[in-house]
C-alpha cells in the first residue's frame, strides 16, 4: 500500500508491515501476529517461550543478519533505498561502516544459527512436533541471509546438521494467496467501520496512564516517530490509541508493548 495511502490510517507510522481489519490497524508484526492468534487459535501457533525467541531474532539476530547481508551487496543497494532507510532510522545506512562490521558480525550470525540448530534437538521445529512462531521468527534471518548472499550463508551454516532439513521444511510451507486491493479501497473500509472492542485497560499499568489520557506511542530502536492518539487501553503486552479524522472517523491504532513506549502528550 502507497504511504500516502497509509499514513491516514496510521497517523505516520512508517515501519513496515501493518495489518487492517476494519477500523483497526495493527502496526508491527509482534502485535500482527498476537491479534491472528486471538482471532484464530486454533491450531496455536505461540506456544511456550515462543514469543521470547521471537524477540530475540527481531532484535539481537536480525541485528546481526543486517551488516552481514548489507556489507557482502551494499554496493548495488539503489540510492533511493538508502535514502528511505536513513530517513526511516534517523541515521546514516553507512555501507561503509557494515563492510567494516560484517567480519565481526559473521561469527556471531552463525551463533545465533548455532542456537537454532540446537533448538532443533529433540523436536523438528523450535515449537515442537509442528512450526510455530519461534520457528518463522527464526527463520526469516535465515532465509534473507540465503536468498541475498547464497555462498555467505551456506558457510555460515556448515556443520550445523539439523538446519538444513529445517530450512527445506519451512520453505515448503509456502507463503499463502496474496489479492491486491487499491488503497482507496482500505481507506473505504475503514471510514465506514466502526473500532471493535480493545482489550481491557489494566489498572496496575506501570505508566500510570488511564485510558482517555492523550499520548504519543513510539519504537524504542528505530523508526521513532511518535504517533499522537487518545490511550483506549495498556496491558502486558499491547498499547491501543483512537485517532480521529473527518474523512476516516476513529480507527484504533494497536502496537505492542514490548519494544514500544508511551508517554503523555499534550491534547490533539
Amino acid at each position: 500500500m502507497p504511504k500516502p495511502d497509509l499514513t491516514p490510517l496510521t497517523g505516520g507510522y512508517r515501519r513496515a508491515p501493518v495489518m487492517q481489519i476494519g477500523a483497526d490497524v495493527y502496526c508491527d508484526t509482534q502485535v500482527i501476529l498476537a491479534e491472528i492468534e486471538r482471532r484464530a487459535p486454533n491450531p496455536p501457533a505461540v506456544t511456550g517461550l515462543d514469543w521470547a525467541v521471537n524477540f530475540w531474532a527481531d532484535r539481537l539476530f536480525f541485528q546481526a543478519t543486517v551488516p552481514v547481508i548489507f556489507g557482502e551487496i551494499g554496493d548495488a543497494v539503489p540510492q533511493a533505498f538508502l535514502d528511505d532507510r536513513e530517513k526511516l532510522s534517523g541515521r546514516p545506512f553507512d555501507i561503509k561502516a557494515m563492510k567494516a562490521a560484517a567480519g565481526v558480525m559473521r561469527p556471531q550470525w552463525r551463533a545465533h544459527a548455532a542456537w537454532v540448530d540446537q533448538g532443533l534437538a529433540s523436536a523438528p521445529y523450535l515449537s515442537g512436533a509442528k512450526p510455530g512462531l519461534a520457528d518463522v521468527a527464526a527463520f526469516m534471518n535465515i532465509i534473507w541471509l540465503s536468498r541475498a548472499t547464497p555462498q555467505v550463508a551456506e558457510s555460515l551454516m556448515a556443520g550445523l546438521t539439523r538446519l538444513p532439513e529445517w530450512v527445506a521444511a519451512m520453505g515448503a510451507m509456502g507463503e499463502g494467496v496474496r489479492t491486491e486491493m487499491a488503497g482507496r479501497v482500505a481507506l473505504e473500509i475503514s471510514r465506514d467501520t466502526q473500532p471493535g472492542l480493545p482489550p481491557a485497560h489494566d489498572p496496575a499499568d506501570p505508566t500510570g496512564l488511564a485510558p482517555g489520557t492523550h499520548v504519543t506511542v513510539m519504537a524504542d530502536d528505530y523508526g521513532r516517530d511518535p504517533i499522537a492518539g487518545t490511550l483506549v487501553a495498556a496491558t502486558a503486552d499491547r498499547l491501543v490509541i483512537r485517532r480521529d479524522s473527518a474523512d476516516l472517523g476513529a480507527l484504533h491504532i494497536h502496537f505492542p508493548r514490548a519494544g514500544y513506549v508511551a508517554v503523555r502528550a499534550r491534547p490533539l
